[in-house]
């Protein structure tokens, strides 16, 4: 009984049997996705989703993250549609983390409907501490990890977007935690996030692939709720000849063999944070162009001298970002051409460079089309072999074995705040930093409410 056993182990542990390890990788994940949120408040798919539905906002006891305004003005919204505006915003720039093995970006459906409901438990006179908000942010990312893994890939590879389909029930046992259900209730939730599967490939490149995350954060917590006040689902929800994972699996049911190790293997301690704005896939291409971009500086090498740029990929690198000819920056995202353009020109691949405006300079445009990628079957997930050919017959070469942002690359705290302050300087200007210091304060503080009020 999977879904039980998820339930049961969620409502036992505490804060205690967490290891330090594991309590850092949630600090660290919440820090990388409260960033990614702010810089993602402005961005116009989330300003249109907050114009579309601030006519159904209901009691507004929750931050829209970055002040967004509203009918009321108040920045605010119920914790439903909080959760939801506040999941679109923190993927919208494809910024946020990736738990490797499943490329689900965890934090973001369950941090979003958990931040949404404590602010919505403070409103009712209640206090959640810190250490709370981190415990049930764990056995969340935990839940919808194990999940993924006992489907990958072929849950992936037929078209699901895996982030949203078992983001909803992470959700839900997050949001659970945090209302102190009972197994049985907890359980109940499972089962009526599960239900509502969300999410399908074929929207990478529009503005609803982040709307999957909002909306799987804003099921999850409606799975809990509802489970709150008795409302019941099957109780063998992923399990059952025509449960979740039976369903949607693809004839792939590990389900027992990874919630066996719940407890024991931790997944958040996989979490792994993005360097680049995009496909996780495109990384080692950037990083690449980034390295041969200061080779070129140094060697005052001329941009426009380059004939040809030879990349050698990982196959799923051009399934999933083969799109030669971008539009805008959402569709700029699922290009290893323009992230390899970007990276050679200007050395650098921030949210800035994947602007609308900048996906179309002539500039950007005359090298993606110098650009070409093919595969290599033998190269890993975050390898790369790069070759600059230029008219006068110089070349330049770099192998990038593993690509930074990698297990084996992983970023520091100080590129994680460098990340950070990038992306949020942009809707906060100078109050970049104090966020800065207010996210990384999670961990042991008395009200979480309290610390997003600051923001």
């Amino acid at each position: 009984m999977a879904t039980l056993r998820i339930a049961e182990w969620s409502v036992a542990l505490s804060y205690s049997d967490l290891p330090s390890s594991v309590v850092d990788a949630a600090v660290r994940s919440f820090y990388n996705w409260l960033g990614c949120a702010l810089g993602g408040s402005n961005h116009p798919t989330t300003t249109t989703a907050v114009k579309a539905l601030s006519p159904f906002f209901g009691k507004e006891t929750s931050s829209l993250l970055g002040g967004q305004s509203t009918g009321s003005g108040a920045g605010k919204a119920d914790a439903s549609h909080s959760a939801l505006i506040n999941g679109i915003a923190s993927h919208v720039h494809d910024y946020d983390d990736t738990h490797l093995e499943t490329i689900i970006h965890p934090t973001g459906p369950v941090a979003s409907a958990l931040l949404a409901q404590a602010e919505a438990l403070t409103a009712q006179g209640m206090t959640v501490l810190g250490d709370d908000f981190l415990l049930a942010l764990v056995v969340g990312i935990e839940a919808e990890c194990k999940l993924g893994l006992a489907v990958w890939p072929k849950h992936y590879d037929v078209g699901w977007h895996i982030t949203s389909t078992t983001g909803a029930i992470g959700a839900a046992v997050a949001a659970s935690k945090l209302l102190s259900l009972s197994a049985e209730q907890t359980a109940h939730a499972i089962g009526i996030a599960s239900t509502q599967v969300t999410g399908l490939r074929e929207m990478f490149g529009s503005d609803t692939k982040s709307f999957h995350v909002g909306r799987s954060a804003q099921n999850g917590l409606l799975a809990a709720i509802l489970a709150s006040q008795r409302f019941t689902s099957s109780t063998s929800a992923l399990e059952a000849k025509r449960g979740w994972v039976n369903v949607v699996g693809q004839g792939i049911n590990r389900l027992d063999e990874f919630v066996g190790s719940l407890g024991k293997v931790w997944e958040i301690e996989k979490n792994a944070f993005k360097p680049f704005p995009c496909g996780i896939v495109v990384h080692p291409v950037i990083d690449g162009c980034i390295q041969l971009h200061k080779e070129m500086e140094e060697k005052e090498l001329d941009m426009q001298g380059i004939k040809s740029v030879k990349c050698r990929v990982h196959p799923l690198v051009l399934e999933l970002t083969g799109k030669k000819t971008p539009q805008d920056g959402l569709q700029a995202k699922f290009s290893v051409y323009h992230g390899g353009a970007v990276g050679l020109v200007l050395g650098k691949a921030g949210p800035a460079q994947y602007a609308d405006e900048v996906v179309r300079s002539n500039e950007i445009v005359s090298i993606r089309d110098r650009i070409d990628a093919t595969a290599g079957e033998k190269l890993g997930a975050d390898e790369t072999e790069i070759v600059v050919e230029f008219q006068d017959g110089k070349e330049l070469k770099k192998h990038v074995k593993h690509a930074i942002g990698s297990l084996e690359v992983p970023m520091t705290d100080e590129q994680l705040q460098e990340k950070f302050l990038d992306q949020v300087s942009l809707v906060l200007g100078d109050g970049a930093k104090k966020a800065s210091d207010i996210a990384w304060s999670l961990k042991g503080v008395g009200d979480v409410a309290t610390l997003v009020k600051t923001l």
